[in-house]
């Protein structure tokens, strides 16, 4: 994923805590993905304004870890999450 690419979640995708399963889900129509602690630590940061370097960034600082090894962690998420049509990209305004 580019470091300049705005990811999004889309219309009808949502982040949100399963009571039932106690637990971070992501909610989309008809489809359920339960994630675990890494899976919501970044899908927590995505608010449809900062980029995926300015994510990892803030991942870095936060969970005292390497920039490089969290972009390469979270882009192989977030591409699978892209495939399976749970995450939009769009290019950073300027």
């Amino acid at each position: 994923m580019d470091s300049d690419a705005v990811p999004v979640l889309p219309r009808g995708v949502r982040l949100h805590f399963d009571r039932v399963r106690e637990c971070w889900v992501l909610l989309a129509p008809e489809r359920t993905i339960v994630l675990d602690a890494v899976g919501h630590a970044v899908l927590s940061e995505i608010d449809g304004t900062r980029s995926f370097g300015q994510i990892t960034a803030t991942l870095a600082a936060k969970y005292d870890a390497p920039e490089a090894q969290i972009a390469e962690d979270s882009a192989g998420f977030l591409r699978g999450l892209s495939n399976r049509r749970f995450l939009d990209t769009r290019e950073a305004a300027t």
